[in-house]
């Protein structure tokens, strides 16, 4: 039985955080990432880290700057790393492997960009069964063609929150309220 928690941040590389790229709430973002990490830390559940790897793409290649996750996420030694190839962190890479092996059944996921990467891997997990915990203002986008990012980031967690999964299931909660529901006990 799949009991543990996990945190799973996507793509909070340099590379998509540039002046050409803005991101919505991008410093808020990244705090509300690192007090999750830490409480995840804390309570000794594992907290993964994705990177895109766009290896011979020309961009986001491996140790390139770009590639680097942001100077203000905090990644910690005992973290794990995933390397990402496409959109949703699960293809192709060793994501479900790790899940597995530290019997995680349930997963908070925070990162960049909502209306991709975030999208699709929520998706994928689900599909996979997980229960997924979508931090609410713990996912950022930047401005698209016909919406503003805040319009994107409201549409997801609306989405994901009207979704019926198969199996797995879906809760979208702000910072605040998970922060309050793992908290260790007194």
């Amino acid at each position: 039985m799949t009991t543990n928690k996990a945190l799973l941040i996507i793509d909070m590389q340099k590379g998509s955080f540039t002046p050409q790229t803005p991101r919505y709430d991008h410093e808020g973002v990244v705090k509300r990432i690192n007090s999750l990490s830490a409480q995840f830390r804390a309570l000794k559940y594992p907290v993964f880290v994705a990177q895109h790897d766009g290896t011979g793409s020309g961009e986001f290649e491996k140790h390139t700057e770009a590639w680097e996750n942001l100077d203000e996420l905090q990644v910690k030694p005992e973290d794990i790393l995933i390397d990402k190839y496409a959109n949703d962190v699960f293809y192709q890479s060793e994501l479900q492997e790790k899940l597995i092996q530290n019997n995680v059944g349930e997963l908070f996921v925070t990162g960049c960009a909502t209306d991709f990467c975030v999208e699709s891997t929520i998706q994928s997990a689900l599909t996979k069964e997980y229960i997924v915990n979508v931090v609410k203002d713990g996912h950022t986008t930047g401005e698209r063609p016909n919406l503003k990012a805040r319009q994107v980031i409201d549409h997801y967690n609306w989405v994901w929150q009207g979704m019926i999964p198969t199996k797995g299931k879906v809760v979208v909660k702000p910072l605040k309220e998970i922060l309050e529901e793992i908290a260790e006990p007194k």
